[in-house]
C-alpha cells in the first residue's frame, strides 16, 4: 500500500488529500496539521471579525469527521512536523497536546506548511496590544478583544489585502482606523495611479492614511496609552494595533533537509509541483512558482493557486501526468463600496524589466448608464505596443470589475491581444453591462492606438509638454473648464471645434483632453482629418489626470473631510499661542473649513480668553461661518474679513457642550414614519436611496433646494434634476420667499451634507415644519450611481 503523508491542510494540503482519494481508494493518506483546523476559509477571517460572518463554525470548510467518513483520510490536528529525514523517508512529528514525538514513514510526502504572519522584532512590540491575522484563533482573539475592550481607535500596519479588509471591517463597527504604510500607496501589487481611487474610497469612509512612513517602534504614553512611533517621528496614540505587513513561509523544519530552497525560505518546485527530492511534493504559500508570462520565479500566496497546485501534486503521485505552468496572480479585494481587481504584469514591473509596452485608461460604467445604479470603472489596460498582446489589467470601481478582470485573465492565458477584446461576444442586459462592454471598449481604444487612429499622451507627460510649448486643448464645456482647469490649457468645446479650427496652431503638437477621454478622442479625430499632423489624446482624461497627480491632502479635500480625517488635519495644521488656537484650512473646499472650525471649537477651552482663528480660501466659507454662528448659542463671531487672499474668522466659545458645538450640522436619525406624526420634529435626514425612489412618484418631496455655488451646481458633479439652486448665503435672505412650503416636505442638498444641514436648520428656525437633509450630499448621491444633470434651466 502506498503511504502518502501531507504536512499542512487548508487550501493546498486539503485539496491534495481529497484529490488523491478520488483517484485511488488504496492509498494510505495521513494529513498532519499544526493547528486545530484542517480546512478553513482564511480569506473570510476579516469578515468574521467585522461580524458579516456571524458564526465561527462557518469558517470551517470541511470538518475532520468528513475527511475520515467521506474520504477515509487520517487527519491529525495539533500535530507538528519538526524535521524530515529524506534518506529514510520519515517525518518526525510532535503531538502538541501531550508533547510526545514519533516518526512517521512515507512513500510520498506533500508539503503544504503555509506561511505565518510577520511580526518584526521592533522596540516595544511586547508592550502594546498587537495582533496578526492568519488563522481562526487569530480572528477569534481580535474579535474578542474588540468586543470586550471596545477600542475607539485602531492602527493597521500595512495596506495590503488583509490590512485593507481588516480596516474596512473595523471601521464598519464604528472604530476609528488609521492605516500606516511604508510605501506611497496601499495595495502594492497595483500601480499607484489606480490605487489613488482606493485611497479616495478609504478617506471617504473616514480611514486615515499615513503613507511613506514605516514603523520605528512601539510604546506607551505617560497615561499608559499604547502608541506607534513612525520613522518620521510621528506618535500615533491608539487602543489596538493590527500588524499586516506580509507573511513568511513556515519552512524552518526543513532547514536540515537537502531540499532546494529560495533565499527567502520558499520551497522550489518544478511544473509537477515536485521538489528536488522526487518523492516529495510541495504546494501553497510556502512554494516558489513561475510567473506564467515571464517564466521568472514568483510568489502568489492565494487560495486559488494553492488548490490547483494540491490537485496537480495529487495527480502526479497517482500516476497522472499533470503540470502547473505558472500563475497570473488574478486577484480581487472589496474596499467598502469599491471592488479592486487586477491580473498580469503591472507597469512598474514592466518598467523595471525594460519591456516595450503601452497603456490606456478608460472610465466606462459597470452597466448601462440609463439603468439605475451605474458606477464608473477606472480601467487600466497594459499591452505590447506593436503586437497588441495583453500584458496586464487593473480595474477599480463598482460591481463587475472582477468579472472583467476574469475575462482578461482568460485572454492572457490564451495569449490573446487587444484585437481579441474588440471581437469578444459578451452577455448584455442593462443591469449587468452595456451593448459595448467595458472589455470591448478597452479593446477599441487600444486597437485605435496601435492602428495609428488615436495617438495618446499621459498624465505624467504634462510638465514636459508644457515646458516644450505644446498646445494643450481642453474640449470640455466652459463650466467644466472654469471649475477644474489644467494650467496653460485653452478651452474650445468639442461641439464648437469645427467652427474654430483657425484658432489652433498647425505648427505645434496638439494635446487634447476632456473629462474621461471620449470627447477628446472625437476632437482628435476631427483635427487629424482636417490636416493637423500631430494630435494626441489624453488617455483616461482629466479624471485620471487629477486623481493620479493628487496628494493625499488633496484627496481628503475633494472627499469632504470626514470627521476622523479632520481630527488628524487639525493636529497637523494648528498652532497655539497665548491668545489664539490658529488653524489654516486654506486649500480645503467645503465642508473642509467648516469641519476644521467645528473641530477647533471643540478643542477651545470654555469661557476662556483664548480664541479660535481660522483661515480659509473656500469662497463659501463666509456664509458657512455666518450660518453656523446664527444657529449656535454661546459661540461669538468676533471678526470675519478677507486678508491676503484668505477669509479669516475669529470666534470665541462660551459655556457650551461638545454636542451643542456639532449640533448645527448633525441630527439624530428620525424615521419618516416618526416625522409624519403631528408632534414630530421639523428636521430629519433622508437617504439617497429613499430620495431616488420617490423622485418619480406622487410621493416626491415638494421642494429640493441645492445650497452650493453655481460653479458646483453646474460643474462636474452636476445636480439632481428637480432641485432648485439657492446658495446658502442667498437662502438666509430669501427664506420668506418659500413660505408656501412651510407645511410641506423640503429636501436640502450640498456637496457632502454639511452646508445643507445648516440650511435645513435655518429653515426649521424660520418655522418650516418638514425639512430633510440629504445624507452625504452629492457625494453620497453619485456614489450610489444615481443620475445628475448639468442643464442650466432651473426648476421653478
Amino acid at each position: 500500500m502506498v503511504k502518502v503523508v501531507i504536512i499542512g491542510g487548508v487550501a493546498g494540503g486539503a485539496s491534495a488529500a481529497a484529490r488523491l482519494r478520488r483517484l485511488n481508494e488504496d492509498f494510505d493518506i495521513i494529513m498532519i496539521e499544526k493547528g486545530s483546523y484542517v480546512s478553513f476559509a482564511n480569506c473570510g477571517l476579516p469578515y468574521y471579525i467585522g461580524g458579516d460572518i456571524k458564526d465561527r463554525k462557518a469558517l470551517e470548510l470541511v470538518p475532520i469527521s468528513r475527511f475520515l467518513n467521506r474520504y477515509n483520510i487520517d487527519v491529525r490536528i495539533n500535530h507538528e512536523a519538526i524535521s524530515v529525514d529524506q534518506n529514510n523517508k520519515q517525518v518526525k512529528i510532535k503531538d502538541l497536546k501531550n508533547k510526545s514525538e514519533y516518526d512517521l514513514s512515507y512513500d510520498y510526502l506533500i508539503l503544504s506548511p503555509g506561511a505565518r504572519a510577520i511580526r518584526p522584532n521592533l522596540p516595544g512590540i511586547d508592550d502594546v496590544p498587537i495582533f496578526t491575522l492568519k488563522t481562526i484563533p487569530d480572528a477569534v482573539a481580535i474579535r474578542n478583544y474588540v468586543d470586550n475592550k471596545k477600542p475607539e481607535h485602531v492602527v493597521v500596519i500595512g495596506g495590503g489585502f488583509i490590512g485593507l479588509e481588516i480596516a474596512e471591517n473595523l471601521r464598519q463597527m464604528g472604530v476609528k482606523v488609521k492605516i500606516v504604510e511604508m510605501l506611497d500607496q496601499v495595495m502594492p501589487p497595483m500601480d499607484k495611479e489606480m490605487c489613488q481611487f482606493i485611497h479616495q474610497e478609504l478617506i471617504l469612509n473616514g480611514i486615515c492614511l499615513v503613507l511613506e512612513d514605516g514603523v520605528d517602534s512601539f510604546g506607551r504614553t505617560e497615561k499608559n496609552r499604547p502608541y506607534v512611533k513612525t520613522r518620521s517621528g510621528r506618535i500615533i496614540e491608539t487602543d489596538l494595533i493590527i500588524m499586516s505587513i506580509g507573511i513568511k513561509p513556515e519552512t524552518a523544519f526543513l532547514k536540515d533537509s537537502n531540499l532546494k530552497m529560495s533565499p527567502r525560505g520558499h520551497i522550489i518546485v518544478n511544473k509537477q509541483m515536485q521538489t528536488s527530492d522526487p518523492h516529495i511534493y510541495a504546494v501553497g504559500d510556502a512554494v516558489q512558482i513561475l510567473n506564467l508570462q515571464t517564466n521568472e520565479p514568483t510568489l502568489v500566496p492565494l487560495a486559488g493557486p494553492a488548490n490547483k497546485q494540491g490537485r496537480i501534486a495529487a495527480n502526479n503521485i497517482a500516476g497522472r501526468d499533470s503540470e502547473y505552468n505558472g500563475a497570473l496572480g488574478a486577484s480581487v479585494v472589496k474596499i467598502f463600496d469599491l471592488t479592486a481587481a487586477f491580473v498580469g504584469l503591472t507597469e512598474k514591473t514592466l518598467k523595471n524589466n525594460g519591456n516595450e509596452y503601452e497603456k490606456i485608461f478608460l472610465h466606462p460604467n459597470n452597466h448601462a448608464g440609463y439603468y439605475p445604479g451605474a458606477v464608473p470603472l477606472a480601467f487600466k489596460l497594459i499591452f505590447n505596443k506593436s503586437s497588441g498582446k495583453i500584458l496586464g489589467a487593473q480595474i477599480v470601481g463598482g460591481s463587475g470589475a472582477e468579472k472583467r478582470i476574469d475575462i482578461i485573465s482568460t485572454i492572457i492565458k490564451m495569449g490573446g491581444t487587444v484585437f481579441d477584446l474588440e471581437e469578444l461576444e459578451l452577455s448584455y442586459a442593462p443591469p449587468y453591462s452595456s451593448a459595448k462592454d467595458p472589455i470591448n471598449m478597452a479593446g477599441f481604444i487600444a486597437s485605435n492606438f496601435i492602428k495609428g487612429d488615436m495617438p495618446i499622451w499621459h498624465y505624467h507627460d504634462y510638465e514636459k509638454i508644457k515646458e516644450n510649448g505644446g498646445f494643450i486643448l481642453d474640449v470640455r464645456t466652459p463650466a467644466e473648464f472654469k471649475t477644474r482647469p489644467i494650467e496653460a490649457a485653452i478651452n474650445i468645446h468639442v461641439d464648437e471645434l469645427r467652427k474654430r479650427l483657425d484658432e489652433i496652431p498647425r505648427n505645434k503638437p496638439i494635446y487634447v483632453f476632456c473629462e474621461t477621454g471620449f470627447r477628446s478622442y472625437l476632437a482628435s479625430r476631427m483635427l487629424l482629418l482636417n490636416g493637423f499632423k500631430e494630435v494626441y489624446n489624453l488617455t483616461g482624461g482629466f479624471r485620471l489626470f487629477e486623481m493620479a497627480r493628487a496628494t493625499t491632502e488633496e484627496i481628503i479635500n475633494a472627499c469632504g473631510s470626514p470627521q476622523e480625517i479632520m481630527e488628524e488635519f487639525i493636529k497637523d495644521k494648528s498652532q497655539e499661542s497665548n491668545e489664539f488656537i490658529e488653524i489654516d484650512a486654506s486649500g480645503l473646499s467645503c465642508p473642509g473649513p467648516l469641519n476644521a472650525l467645528i473641530k477647533g471649537l471643540e478643542t477651545l477651552p470654555e469661557e476662556s480668553e483664548k480664541k479660535l482663528k481660522i483661515f480659509a480660501t473656500d469662497p463659501g466659507f463666509k456664509s458657512s461661518v455666518e450660518a453656523y454662528v446664527k444657529l449656535t448659542d454661546n459661540i461669538k463671531l468676533l471678526n470675519l474679513e478677507k486678508s491676503m487672499g484668505k477669509i479669516v474668522a475669529i470666534l470665541q466659545k462660551g459655556k457650551i457642550s461638545k454636542d451643542d458645538v456639532i449640533a448645527p450640522v448633525k441630527l439624530p436619525k428620525i424615521s419618516r414614519k416618526e416625522l409624519r406624526r403631528p408632534d414630530s420634529p421639523a428636521l430629519s435626514d433622508i437617504e439617497p436611496n429613499e430620495l431616488f425612489e420617490r423622485l418619480e412618484t406622487d410621493d416626491k418631496p415638494d421642494l429640493l433646494i441645492d445650497v452650493r455655488s453655481p460653479e458646483e451646481y453646474y460643474g462636474p458633479e452636476g445636480h439632481i434634476k428637480s432641485s432648485k439652486l439657492i446658495p446658502l448665503g442667498e437662502l438666509m435672505n430669501k427664506i420668506e420667499e418659500f413660505n408656501e412650503f412651510k407645511d410641506k416636505e423640503i429636501v436640502t442638498i450640498c456637496h457632502s451634507g454639511m452646508r445643507s444641514m445648516m440650511a435645513a436648520r435655518l429653515l426649521a428656525q424660520a418655522g418650516f415644519k418638514d425639512v430633510r437633509n440629504l445624507i452625504g450630499g452629492m457625494i453620497g448621491w453619485l456614489r450610489k450611481g444615481f443620475p445628475s444633470t448639468k442643464q442650466r434651466k432651473e426648476i421653478q
